[in-house]
């Protein structure tokens, strides 16, 4: 029975390194046996049915093929529909924050990393907060993203197993993983995915 399953691929199409179309990343997972392939926007979101298994496995699957289809090499974050949502669920930030492009969510690979955010809870930021659930960091990143010192703080306590993506581009990655998806102009044609 096939589960529905999101990647985000950290890095992809920021400034000039690690530039992937998403033609070509839609191409690379149908071609893993993944179905109902979608990207959302252009940075490395990518949603799709598999065989239920352990989100590791397909981490590890798409960073290989990727590195030996596509000559890009990075981390790659999957979760299950059920885990995103508990991600969108446990975000507490939301009366503090505004404006979703300046409230990330950082996402960790690594979930023993998660908890070093504990120790920036206790230091005093404002106007800008920091929070933690199960699975992610939430950052409210006041001032914007490019002046703030906390989300250089979680990112240097998380490491590499991390990758951010804005409270809007969560919200529509959501709303896909809640929604069969037919193909469209953003899917994988049924008759390209591989058989």
């Amino acid at each position: 029975m096939a589960s529905r399953y999101v990647a985000l691929i950290r890095g992809v199409n920021v400034g000039r390194a690690k530039r992937v179309a998403m033609a070509d990343l839609r191409t690379l997972l149908a071609g893993l046996g993944y179905s109902d392939v979608v990207t959302i926007l252009n940075s490395g979101n990518v949603v799709f049915h598999a065989p239920k298994q352990p989100p590791i496995r397909i981490s590890q699957q798409v960073e290989g093929a990727m590195s030996e289809r596509l000559g890009v090499s990075g981390r790659v974050t999957v979760l299950t529909a059920d885990e995103f949502a508990r991600v969108v669920e446990e975000n507490t930030l939301g009366e503090v924050a505004t404006d979703p492009a300046r409230l990330l969510v950082a996402f960790c690979s690594d979930l023993g990393r998660l908890r070093q955010v504990d120790s920036l809870k206790r230091q005093a930021w404002a106007p800008e907060a920091v929070a933690a659930g199960s699975l992610a960091a939430y950052v409210w990143c006041a001032e914007g993203i490019l002046a703030s010192r906390l989300l250089g703080a979680v990112g240097r306590a998380m490491g590499d197993s991390t990758t951010t993506r804005n409270w809007a581009t969560v919200g529509k990655i959501h709303a896909a993983l809640q929604t069969e998806q037919p193909a469209t102009a953003t899917s994988m044609p049924r008759r390209q995915r591989a058989r």
